[in-house]
């Protein structure tokens, strides 16, 4: 049985394409080792292949990327393994001299661009490192995935690669839904789900709020500006119709989504990262028969085209967010829904992952 190492720099809990990718590699014959790190307040994580999480002295900023990649690259260095299997930049780089240093073969997977995040925008030295890293690496990879067309044609036209797209779309199974722990009776529910972090269009829904009478906002997640929005909404007196639920597993996501009205993912335009992102909530809302209304961003628009699941924002003022939301209320998108949870699966997307691993067996 070969043996493959795959690693990313979170806590395993809850990144659910790297879970279904592992899972996936299990079923098809492969030996699975995923690497991450562990927090303090990680939960405990029991999968069917194995794991192993960091415990590292620094969380955050330069030290904490230095001190993984060197944590990593010794592990890689020294463990049994056929292939490597790096998940975004930030794991990349001892991968790859690993790779080059004993001749195995590398799949690199990137869940984002991460060199235009938008925290990098006021941090233009510390972009120029990641720059340098990817158009010092990536051109030399044999075997390129990522998350969305638009990605694959950014790394098409830079670096003459050709990515494949597989999306991080969730399986079709059973829901059992749980009410949220807030009390939601009467009210239709906006919800976000997903990192709280700059540029998601929260800010955005916050200022709406008052706009819609009939609504509550719930936030499931958490993130580098969670404090500054839970002073907003103070600020706004809104505290009767934002909920912030914090962080939650998968499993308990899965369960909650479905008491939406509606789903939103409205990142804005801050560089090419969110320009090109094709956000799994979405997925998760379609998986949870939730209408979407998404930002007008390349990505977003040509999924709504294709499949209309929801609206697309065209103007980011709270007017027209509420107007638009109002009229999402009237509409029924229940076969639309419906039809595109046939199509937008995993048990279609993984077959891209095994004719990928298929042809590296060979």
């Amino acid at each position: 049985m070969k043996r493959i190492l795959i690693s990313v720099t979170n806590d395993l809990t809850t990144d659910q394409r790297v879970e279904k990718t592992c899972e996936v590699l299990s079923e098809i014959g492969y030996d699975v080792l995923l690497v991450g790190r562990k927090l303090k307040k990680s939960l405990p994580i029991q999968r069917n292949y194995k794991t192993i999480r960091f415990r590292l002295l620094f969380n955050k900023g330069f030290l904490f990327y230095a001190e993984f990649n060197i944590r990593l690259f010794i592990f890689l260095l020294f463990t049994k393994k056929d292939l490597l299997f790096s998940n975004d930049l930030d794991t990349l780089l001892p991968n790859y001299i690993i790779g080059k240093l004993q001749n195995k073969k590398i799949v690199f997977d990137s869940h984002e661009l991460f060199s235009e995040i938008p925290e990098l925008v006021n941090k233009q030295q510390v972009k120029k490192v990641w720059l340098l890293l990817e158009k010092t690496i990536i051109p030399k990879l044999q075997t390129v995935i990522t998350v969305s067309d638009s990605i694959k044609k950014h790394y098409q036209n830079l670096y003459g690669i050709s990515a494949i797209v597989i999306r991080n779309i969730p399986k079709i199974e059973h829901i059992n839904q749980k009410n949220f722990e807030i009390n939601a009776e009467g009210k239709k529910v906006i919800l976000y789900q997903g990192s709280v972090n700059i540029g998601r269009g929260i800010e955005l829904m916050i200022e709406t709020m008052p706009l819609l009478e009939e609504y509550i906002f719930v936030i499931i997640g958490d993130g580098d500006i969670i404090a500054q929005l839970k002073e907003k909404v103070s600020n706004l007196s809104l505290h009767n119709k934002v909920k912030f639920l914090g962080k939650k597993t998968p499993e308990e996501l899965k369960e909650l989504t479905p008491n939406a009205t509606i789903g939103m993912s409205l990142e804005e335009d801050l560089g090419l990262n969110y320009r090109y992102a094709l956000p799994n909530k979405i997925f998760d809302y379609l998986h949870a028969n939730v209408p979407v209304i998404v930002a007008d961003l390349p990505e977003m628009r040509s999924l709504i085209k294709k499949h209309p699941i929801g609206e697309i924002l065209i103007e980011r003022t709270p007017k027209t967010l509420a107007k638009t939301i109002i009229n999402m209320t009237n509409i029924s998108y229940e076969k639309e829904l419906k039809t595109a949870k046939k199509e937008l699966n995993w048990s279609k997307e993984k077959e891209k992952l095994i004719s990928i691993f298929s042809k590296l067996d060979k």
